[in-house]
């Protein structure tokens, strides 16, 4: 079996039969028309030509395609290695052409997935590919075969239907930790001090012995100031909590610079965010706030996190009219007094917002990716530019105190450094909001 990469089929192969039988019959009707037995027998040699064409054309194609991935899940620094397995169950094929149609935007670093080789009843033929790509959800769905005879006289096209996909989540460091304290917890145990007392680790109070109390938290100092009862420790519940994590797609909220845009350290961030809450055993729900509300039912677990994932795969910045502003953020789609995590840029238009979801009981917390910093990256420095991102940070630095003033914790990030040597520190000692 011989085999070549082929970028593409000849145009003119498609039309060859059609040319050649109409000039036999130019030839033909000349000859019989002018009774000259010399275009007669000048036809007679492409008679033959189309005979042996059709005598040798491929029949129907009959052919099973197996394709498999390497990895169907990958980040958009690594690869994948596509495979593809040809069966041939119907007559020899001298002349096959295999063109597996990749996903727009994904790129092939090695390999190609066009081939045209020779394939006999029976026999099976293997090829791989690498691709690569930027974050996304990307579907492998036609393989494109076509047949032809050595003479490329005819030509057989078949399409054939595949299912696999590619998902190309966000990539991460992970967070040790992220210290919340919403008003509500639920009732399964986890690291989040509640409310309520019991066994745990954090003190709570004193209250008076009941039967059953291990010694061990008998407080004698104030057992000692009462002749009749004794008065255990009473420690802080910790519990899991419900989390509602909501990244900012809006296109006025993301995109600065021309085309360049804050949005994929915005994606990377709640990446890093649920997957930290979730493996805190936590309740965790993503909101993808732009031009559509994509919204993520709460969930526990590894099946959580891949639905996440996938969700932020597709997640893209949008322009609405109806979701320009937050105030679509409806607190139904949050539990009561539960912990709605924020991660955007921020314009002036969010403050009222916020501050009603913080009003309602809500514990918001905000991490911000400083657009300041972040545009000024791409700007030449000049005296007007240094004005500029004066007045804009004055403005900003305003608005965040005014949600600091409500109870909201806003953390800037400068996108330029890593989010778990920024942020990370800061989420595992946030300040205790009562």
């Amino acid at each position: 079996m011989c085999c070549e990469p082929l970028p593409c089929l000849s145009f003119n192969k498609v039309y060859r039969s059609i040319l050649l039988a109409a000039l036999v019959y130019i030839l033909l009707l000349t000859g019989l028309i002018t009774l000259r037995g010399e275009f007669i027998a000048l036809a007679i040699p492409f008679v033959l030509y189309l005979l042996y064409g059709f005598w040798s054309a491929p029949e129907i194609l009959d052919l099973h395609i197996e394709r498999r991935l390497s990895h169907d899940r990958i980040t958009p620094d690594s690869e994948s290695i596509v495979t593809l397995t040809v069966i041939n169950n119907g007559s020899d094929l001298e002349e096959l052409f295999l063109e597996d149609r990749i996903p727009p935007h994904l790129t092939v670093r090695i390999g190609s997935p066009r081939h045209l080789i020779l394939l006999p009843k029976g026999s099976s033929y293997t090829f791989s590919y690498t691709v690569t790509g930027p974050r996304g959800s990307y579907s492998f769905e036609t393989i494109r075969a076509v047949a032809t005879e050595s003479f490329g006289l005819i030509r057989r096209e078949q399409t054939i239907q595949t299912t696999e996909r590619l998902f190309i989540f966000p990539e991460f460091r992970r967070l040790k930790h992220v210290s919340i304290r919403p008003r509500r917890t639920r009732v399964y145990a986890g690291s989040i001090p509640a409310r309520v007392g019991g066994t745990g680790t954090e003190f709570f109070g004193v209250r008076e012995y009941q039967f059953g109390d291990s010694p061990r938290t008998i407080n004698w100092q104030v057992s000692a100031r009462h002749e009749e009862n004794l008065y255990s420790n009473e420690y802080q519940q910790e519990r899991v909590a419900d989390v509602g994590v909501v990244i900012d797609a809006r296109i006025h909220a993301n995109l600065f610079h021309t085309s360049q845009s804050i949005f994929e350290h915005a994606v990377t961030a709640a990446a890093a965010l649920s997957d930290a809450f979730l493996n805190q055993g936590n309740r965790v729900g993503l909101l993808v706030y732009g031009s559509y509300l994509g919204y993520t039912l709460p969930g526990y677990g590894k099946v959580q996190r891949e639905r996440i994932m996938q969700a932020l795969a597709h997640a893209e910045v949008g322009a609405s009219s109806v979701f320009a502003g937050l105030e679509h953020l409806s607190p139904r789609m949050f539990p009561p007094e539960s912990q709605i995590v924020l991660i955007s840029s921020l314009v002036d238009d969010d403050l009222n917002v916020l501050v009603q979801l913080r009003g309602r009981g809500y514990q918001v917390l905000v991490i911000s990716p400083d657009p300041v910093k972040f545009e000024l990256g791409f700007l030449p420095p000049s005296p007007q530019v240094d004005l500029a991102a004066r007045v804009i940070r004055m403005e900003r630095d305003l608005l965040i105190r005014r949600l600091e003033r409500a109870g909201i914790h806003v953390i800037e990030w400068d996108v330029s450094l890593p989010l778990d040597q920024v942020v990370g520190p800061i989420l595992m000692r946030q300040r205790r909001v009562l």
